[in-house]
């Protein structure tokens, strides 16, 4: 009897994994157009890219597409989410592309922006600049024909920074077993309240959704709910009231560095999902409060800034790595608080 079955990776680890017990008596086929006929809506190249990239075993081990299977295989078919433009509609929206080329392109996402349509939200989003800057200069028989794109990560619409497209099914497949495989290297850089202690640290716990606030994560310590989750930070610089972090992530679940970093008492700063929209540590003064005021007015969403990424090429294999400067908001935010804690030192000096 064959046996299918499947699960979504949650955050922005986008793999679908599917595993099938051949029959017994299947007759010798193709691997891919076994493949192809099984599952509905995947096409036959897609899946060739998939296995090209290594995304298909066999009894444990890669194969190639002309691979046949046979009675009693043990297929595990770890498949990208791909979505479709056709139901997307092109808009003409500025977008900051630090690098492009045929394979892939990344873009320094702006604050504010949502990254794909969801419900409520169906223009005005990443998706839709990246259907219209990919169909942009086609021709017409070129615009009839279905285009894909590869949005291989997403990042929150509050945070800004590096997301990479794929432009071709083998590069999403490529970058979609990177990241599965957790080789992509993302450093984030955010403020947070209070003075980590120790500076830096490991910080593991599930993360799923909280069942109390359907909009937000939360951590399952005992790891018999959500998805494992690892995160790695360090303490830049404090100002005595926050501090300046940055952030490696080993996975990539939602919200993974706003959940994990309130988890251990240090939310970011002007964080309203998890807290950090209000004074958490210092004093309640006049004079404070209305310097704390001013940097929430400075920075209006939450402080976050994907900083750089770096992988491996798909096709040429070479490693790549790109950074993106901090945005103005919160660079302003930074200098304010170093200011503080400068002003604070001298007084104390005094």
């Amino acid at each position: 009897m064959e046996e299918l079955t499947d699960f979504l990776e949650s955050g922005e680890d986008l793999i679908e994994i599917i595993k099938i017990q051949v029959d017994l008596g299947q007759s010798s086929q193709r691997i891919d157009q076994f493949l192809a006929n099984r599952i509905p809506k995947v096409s036959r190249s897609r899946i060739q890219a998939a296995i090209l990239a290594g995304l298909v075993q066999v009894n444990q081990k890669l194969i190639k597409a002309s691979y046949k299977i046979g009675g009693g295989d043990q297929i595990e078919f770890k498949m990208p989410v791909f979505h479709d433009s056709t139901d997307i509609i092109p808009e003409d929206i500025s977008l900051n592309i630090v690098y492009e080329d045929d394979t892939l392109l990344i873009v320094n996402k702006a604050s504010g922006m949502v990254v794909h349509p969801a419900a409520g939200v169906k223009s005005g989003t990443l998706v839709n600049a990246l259907a219209y800057h990919l169909n942009n200069h086609k021709t017409r028989d070129e615009l009839l024909e279905r285009h894909r794109y590869g949005l291989v990560h997403r990042i929150d619409k509050e945070t800004s920074g590096l997301l990479v497209v794929a432009k071709t099914e083998f590069a999403h497949a490529h970058l979609a077993k990177q990241f599965f495989d957790h080789t992509i290297e993302r450093e984030y850089i955010a403020l947070v309240w209070g003075e980590p202690d120790p500076p830096s640290g490991r910080i593991e716990g599930n993360i799923g959704r909280d069942p109390k606030h359907r909009q937000r994560q939360c951590i399952f310590p005992e790891g018999l709910e959500g998805k494992h989750a690892v995160t790695h930070f360090e303490t830049i610089e404090s100002y005595y009231y926050t501090s300046l972090i940055r952030c490696k992530l080993e996975t990539g679940r939602t919200h993974q560095i706003r959940v994990h970093m309130k988890y251990i008492g240090h939310p970011l700063f002007q964080d309203d999902k998890y807290g950090g929209d209000r004074i958490l540590k210092g004093t309640i003064f006049n004079k404070y409060k209305q310097f704390v005021d001013n940097c929430f007015e400075i920075m209006p969403r939450l402080a976050l800034h994907a900083r750089s990424l770096g992988f491996i090429h798909p096709v040429t294999h070479q490693k790549l790595y790109f950074e993106a400067s901090l945005p103005e908001d919160l660079h302003a935010l930074i200098e304010k608080w170093k200011n503080y804690a400068t002003s604070r030192k001298e007084h104390l000096n005094d």
